[in-house]
Formats: C-alpha cells, structure tokens, sequence
C-alpha cells in the first residue's frame, strides 16, 4: 500500500515546491496601458447662455463684462466661435447660418447697437481687451467675421452699416492680429457682388476708415487683403467700368480713393503702351507702324502729351545695347537711334513746351546715367539737325531752364553749340 502512495506523495511534493518559487518578473520594463481618450461633451448652448447671462447681469456694462468673463471658468478654446456670435448677434446663431438658435439672448450686441461709430468702438475696444488676454481666440474672430460677411444678404441695411463700422473700427484701431486678406476676400462671393450688397459695405467701410486714416492707410489695407489692383471688382458687372468708379466713389465723397484709382489706372496704361513699344521697336516694326500704335495708346488711354515724349525716349533710350565703358561707341550709338527714330519724336513733339520736356527727360538721363553723362551736347545737337528741337527751345533752356540736375555742367558742355546758333541767327 505505502509503495502505491509514494509515487503520488512525490507528484504533489513536486508541485508544492515548484509553486513557492518566485515568478519570473519583467524587471525594468514598463507596461504600457492603453488610454482612452475622454473628451467633454460639446455644449455651446450651455456656453452661449452663460455668456449671455454675464451680459445680462451687468446690464451690458462691457468693462464689467469683459472683468466677469475674465474670473469665469468658461471654456473659450473649445467656443471662441460662439462667444463672437453672442458679441456679434447677442446669442448663439444656428449650425452654418447667421440666423439665431433657441437659447437666451441679449440686446447688448453690434447688431443691436445704432449705426453710428460712437455706439460701435466701445465694442470694438471690448473686443480688443478680450483678445489681449486670449490671443488665441483672433482665428476665431476671423471665422464669425467671414461667415457674417459672406452671408450680408441675411442682414438689414441698418446691420449691414453697423458690420462695416465694426470692420473699419477694428481695423483703425488695429485690432490684435486681424488680417484683412482672410475678412474683406469673402465679400468677393458673385451673388453678392451682383446684388451691389457688396459696394455698398465696402463703400461704407472706405468712408468710416478714413475718418482717422490717411489714404496710403487704407491703400495698405486693401494690399495686405489683395484687393487694391482692382477696385472694378466691387461693382455688379453692368457697372465695371474707370467712370462708374469715380462717380461712385465721388459721390460717395471719396475723393482721395478716385484720385489714387485713377493714378493707377494711368500707371497701368502707360506700362502696357510701353511694352508694345519695346517689342515693336526689339522686332524692328516699321516707323509708320509704331506712330499708330502710339496714337491709338493715347486716343484709347486719354494719355497727357507729356508723358508720351517721356515715354518715347526711355524706350528708344533702352533698345540701345550698350558697350560698356566706350565712351565712342556709346555716343554713336545714342545718335543713330535719334536719327533712326527722328520721325516718330517729331510727330508728337509737336509744341515747344514738348521739345522742353524732352530736352529736360535728355538732361536727366545723362545726369543719371554715368557712360552718358558726357554725351548730352551731342543727343541736343543730334535731336537740333532732325529737326526735332527747334532753336528757341534750345535757348530757352539754356537761359531759364529750371531742372537742376547737372544743369551747371550741362550748360558749360553746351555753351559752344549755343554760341554757334546765336552766330548763325545774327548772320541771318
């Protein structure tokens, strides 16, 4: 019987001492456990009712305001978007809409205010102390201002007025990182260029702006919002012309905005006749050719008689190839472009007040330019034998010029032509 045990009592011996041995553990490695990521229900009608109860309670005080929203444990990461819809609107607008939600609301808003900029820049100022203490929430400004701005057509004019107080304001006073490109480019959505309703903000905004602003202030606005190079693209398409854009802006009293307009329009006129000519003088186009191009460029862009000589010399003056430091070649060079192209300065050199112009644009390259400093006797004389400056001029500008650059040097280097055609009129 006992030999039968034994083999059994071994077996359990066995596993007694194997369990009281100590586990193989994994020393020094850390255990990883998997985490979950627990995010806070999304609650922005519960937010926008706090929000608007802090209004309420302060009777729309805004320094009490902005003091309360400042001591609250408000999350404004998570509802930057609906803090600026209550500033804005007054309470929580619906999902993807300017239109209000259910929620409470007040009627301390931007939209509730009067049209006028005193009722406005309190807000503009509350805005901005909110943003001083919460930068992060300008991307969030931005968002409200896009969609309110895309969606002007849900607004009444009275709103509409108010947005674009705001929007200058804001932008006058500067406010915390606010980039015109991402807030004015949505006003350029078709339907409601179409409408007008975009002219008549931007229209609104351009004259509350420059109440406290220069007109190179503005010119910068619209540059950083990459919208100066045209201002055709406010108007409906019926009206996209240079004279609807000064009666409109006229009459609208911004008379600097036409000004600057027109200046830029001309600019651009001129460019585009000057690099017509450049090509047509670089592919050797018949002098007949060219004089057309010319009057067509001034008949079509209304261009002043003056700039065109201006414009005539920089291009013959530029098809040149230059030598470099030979002084020779450069001057022979010079004169056989005024020679070749004598006709086409003639044409619309037409009065002494033009040839005058154009000795004064010769005196100021040859100032400026040092390989024709020494060359000026020789292009007067040159333009004199093509008939293209008459005696009288010459003189004139010899004896009153009024252009000072070089003109000390100018006058000596010319003075032996000039005796000569003070002889040759006494001969005469």
């Amino acid at each position: 019987m006992l030999l039968v045990l034994l083999p059994l009592l071994n077996f359990c011996f066995w596993l007694w001492n194997d369990s009281s041995k100590e586990k193989p553990t994994l020393g020094g490695t850390r255990i990883k456990t998997r985490k979950r990521n627990i995010a806070a229900p999304l609650d922005p009608a519960a937010f926008a009712d706090a929000v608007v109860q802090i209004y309420l309670d302060n009777a729309g005080d805004l320094e009490l305001v902005a003091k309360n929203l400042e001591s609250s444990d408000l999350n404004f990461s998570r509802y930057g978007d609906t803090f600026f819809e209550v500033v804005f609107i007054g309470g929580r607008t619906q999902p993807g809409t300017v239109k209000l939600d259910e929620g409470e609301r007040h009627p301390y808003s931007v939209i509730e205010c009067e049209p006028k900029r005193e009722a406005i820049l309190p807000s503009v100022i509350y805005v901005q102390k909110i943003l001083r203490r919460r930068p992060f929430l300008i991307k969030n400004l931005e968002n409200v201002m896009r969609k309110m701005l895309q969606s002007l057509e849900l607004f009444e004019e009275n709103e509409r007025i108010k947005l674009s107080i705001f929007t200058a304001l804001a932008f006058s006073q500067k406010l915390s990182g606010l980039p015109p490109e991402t807030v004015l480019q949505p006003l350029l959505k078709d339907n409601l260029v179409a409408k007008g309703l975009v002219l008549s903000f931007i229209t609104d905004f351009f004259k509350e702006y420059l109440i406290d602003n220069s007109i190179d202030d503005l010119i910068s606005i619209l540059k950083r919002g990459k919208m100066e190079d045209d201002l055709l693209e406010f108007f409906p398409s019926t009206k996209r012309t240079p004279e609807a854009v000064s009666e409109h802006f006229t009459n609208a009293g911004l008379l600097p905005l036409v000004e600057y307009n027109d200046k830029k329009i001309f600019e651009v006129r001129l460019k585009e006749m000057k690099s017509t000519l450049t090509t047509q003088l670089a592919e050797e186009v018949a002098i007949s050719e060219v004089i057309e191009t010319v009057k067509q460029h001034v008949k079509d862009a209304k261009l002043p008689d003056i700039e065109v000589v201006r414009i005539l010399w920089d291009v013959l003056m530029d098809a040149i190839q230059w030598s470099g430091k030979n002084q020779q070649q450069n001057a022979n060079s010079a004169l056989r472009q005024v020679k070749k192209w004598a006709e086409l300065l003639n044409t619309f050199c037409t009065t002494g007040k033009l040839e005058l112009e154009l000795m004064y644009k010769v005196q100021v390259q040859c100032y400026e330019d040092a390989k024709l400093m020494k060359l000026f006797p020789e292009i007067v004389r040159s333009l004199y034998d093509q008939d293209v400056l008459a005696e009288d001029t010459i003189l004139h500008w010899f004896q009153k010029g009024t252009n000072l650059k070089g003109r000390q040097n100018f006058v000596k280097s010319l003075e032996p032509f000039v005796k000569w055609l003070e002889e040759a009129e006494e001969e005469e």
